[in-house]
C-alpha cells in the first residue's frame, strides 16, 4: 500500500517529498524501523519520537509522520506533518491490514474497576457457545485459543492492530478488549470500529497521569463520544458516572443496576463462601463469583451477551458456569482452617469492595488480615485512603512492598501510614519484604479467619529499581501453606 492511499484520510497540513511509495509496515518505535517502513513520531510522557526522526531514517524509513517538520529534509524520505500525531498510528496501521475491526464485533471496557473480569468473562461466555473468540486484557491477550503475553492493560496502536489482524486471520467473530484512560487519551484505540462499550465504575485512580478527577472522567467518556450510532453503549448507573457516559453519545443507550431500575437487573439472594445466588432478568442464578461487586461484573456480561445476540437462557446458562478470573478474589485453602485470599484491588474502592465481602461471608467469626502495599511512581495521594480504608476493614493490616519501581518502598510506607490513626496505628505491622509479610500473615492466622493479600492479583512479578523480578502471591501462600 502507498503512503497516499493511508494518509487519504488524516488531512495533511504540509508534505515534502514523494507520497506515492509503497509502505511495508508503521512504526512508533525507530529501533523497530526497517527498510521501507513508516515512523509516526509520538509526543509521549517520557519521550519525543520527534528527537528519533533521523535514527529512523537512518534505519530505512521511506517516510516520517511528524507535527513538526524538520529544518533539513533527506532525499528520498517523504515528511507529512499533521497537527496532532497521536491518531495516526491506530488509523495507518488498521488502513494497511485492511481494517481488521470491521471484519470482526468489537466491545470495549472500561471503568476503573471490573474491567479484566467482564472482558474476560464475555470472551469465555462466547467460547462456551463455540464462537471463535479474541480477548485484550490486563492478564492477557487470546487470538482464539493462542495466548499472548499481556504487557499493558491495552497495547500501543501498531501493536492493537496487528492482534486484531491476526483475529481476524483466524476467523474470530467477536473481540472482547479492555479499554484503558490511557489508550484513549493517547489515542491507542484510534482506527477501532467499536460494537459495544461498556462502563463499570470510576473512582480514584491514575491521578499521577490524569491530574484531576475531571481530567479522568473526560478521558472514560472520550470513548463513549466516538461511538457510532448502531454500536450499543452499556452503562452501571449505580456509579453516578454512569448517566455521564451516555451523555452526548450517539450509540444506542442501555444500563445495567442492583439498587435502582434499569435495562438489565439482578437481586442478590445469598452470598456462600464460593457462589453467589441472584436473580438476573427473572432467572435464578449460581454464579461460581462472590460479592456485590462481582455481582455488578456477571450482570455486565449478562446484559452484553444478550445484545450481541444470545437469548436469556443461553446468556444464563454460560453466566453460570463461568469460573472466576485468576487473581480475582482468588482463593486458598490452608490445612490449619483459615482461608487466603488473593486479589487485585490497587484502588481504595476495590479495596472496600473485597474487604467488605469478606465480612459478609465471616458473618462475625474469626479475624480479618490485610497485606497491601501500593504501586511505586503512581498515584501518591491515594496511598493514605487505601491504608485508611483497609485498617476500618481489617482486624490485623500489614503494610508492605506492591511494585515499588524507582521509589524507595519504606517511602511509600510511610505515606501509606499517613491514613492511619493511633488505633489503626496499633493494629498495623509494616513489613517491607512483601514474602516475609504474606508469610507473617498466615503465621498470625487462625481456624476461621481469611487474610486477604491485596495489590498483585494475577501478577508474576515484582518491579523494584526497573527490574521485574519473579513473584507470584499465589506461589508464596501455597509455598508457605504446604510446610506449615
Amino acid at each position: 500500500m502507498t503512503l497516499r492511499e493511508l494518509i487519504q484520510d488524516l488531512s495533511p497540513l504540509h508534505m515534502e517529498g514523494n507520497s506515492d511509495c509503497n509502505v511495508n509496515a508503521v512504526c512508533i518505535d525507530s529501533r523497530q524501523v526497517k527498510k521501507g517502513d513508516v515512523f509516526i513520531a509520538l509526543r509521549g510522557t517520557q519521550a519525543d519520537g520527534h528527537l528519533y526522526v533521523d535514527k529512523a531514517i537512518a534505519a530505512g524509513a521511506s517516510a516520517v509522520v511528524v507535527e513538526s517538520m524538520p529544518d533539513k529534509f533527506v532525499a528520498g524520505v517523504c515528511y507529512v506533518q499533521l497537527t496532532n500525531t497521536s491518531s495516526a498510528a491506530g488509523l495507518m496501521s488498521s488502513r494497511l491490514q485492511g481494517n481488521p475491526s470491521t471484519k470482526m464485533r468489537i466491545v470495549g471496557v472500561t471503568g476503573t474497576n471490573g474491567k479484566t473480569t467482564i472482558a474476560t468473562l464475555l470472551y469465555r461466555c462466547f467460547k462456551q457457545r463455540g464462537y471463535k473468540v479474541g480477548l485484550l486484557s490486563t492478564v492477557c491477550n487470546y487470538i482464539d485459543e493462542e495466548i499472548i503475553p499481556s504487557t499493558h492493560t491495552t497495547p500501543n496502536a501498531v501493536a492493537l492492530q496487528a492482534l486484531l489482524a491476526r483475529m481476524k486471520t483466524v476467523g474470530c467473530s467477536h473481540v472482547f478488549m479492555e479499554v484503558s484512560s490511557h489508550a484513549v487519551d493517547q489515542q491507542r484505540i484510534a482506527g477501532i470500529d467499536f460494537d459495544g462499550a461498556i462502563f463499570t465504575n470510576l473512582t480514584r485512580d491514575h491521578l499521577d497521569y490524569h491530574e484531576t478527577m475531571q481530567k479522568y472522567i473526560e478521558a472514560k467518556k472520550g470513548f463513549f463520544d466516538n461511538l457510532k450510532p448502531e454500536a450499543f453503549a452499556l452503562v452501571n448507573v449505580d456509579d453516578k458516572r454512569g448517566a455521564v457516559m451516555l451523555q452526548n453519545c450517539a450509540a444506542r443507550h442501555y444500563c445495567y443496576a442492583l439498587k435502582q431500575d434499569a435495562d438489565y437487573r439482578a437481586k442478590v439472594i445469598a452470598l456462600h463462601p464460593d457462589a453467589t445466588d441472584v436473580v438476573i432478568d427473572g432467572q435464578e442464578i449460581t454464579l461460581r463469583l462472590v460479592g456485590d461487586f462481582n455481582v455488578y461484573n456477571a450482570l455486565a456480561v449478562y446484559a452484553a451477551s444478550r445484545l450481541l445476540g444470545m437469548s436469556r437462557e443461553e446468556a444464563a446458562t454460560s453466566l453460570s458456569a463461568l469460573e472466576p478470573v485468576s487473581g480475582r478474589f482468588q482463593t486458598i485453602s490452608s490445612h490449619r482452617g483459615y482461608t487466603a485470599v488473593v486479589d487485585y484491588a490497587h484502588t481504595p474502592d476495590a479495596l472496600v469492595n473485597v474487604l467488605s465481602t469478606l465480612r459478609t461471608l465471616m458473618q462475625g467469626k474469626g479475624q480479618l488480615i490485610c497485606v497491601v502495599g501500593a504501586g511505586g511512581d503512581r498515584d501518591r495521594g491515594k496511598r493514605p485512603v487505601m491504608a485508611r480504608e483497609a485498617a476500618s476493614l481489617s482486624d490485623r493490616l500489614i503494610l508492605t512492598s506492591d511494585n515499588p519501581r524507582s521509589e524507595k518502598p519504606e517511602d511509600i510506607i510511610e505515606e501509606m501510614k499517613q491514613g492511619l490513626d493511633s488505633d489503626s496505628l496499633a493494629r498495623t505491622l509494616s513489613i517491607l519484604d512483601r514474602a516475609e509479610a504474606i508469610r507473617t500473615a498466615c503465621m498470625l492466622a487462625q481456624p476461621s479467619d481469611f487474610v486477604l493479600v491485596a495489590g498483585k492479583g494475577h501478577e508474576t512479578y515484582q518491579e523494584i529499581d526497573g527490574k521485574r523480578n519473579h513473584f507470584d502471591d499465589r506461589e508464596v501462600l501455597r509455598e508457605f501453606m504446604d510446610n506449615q
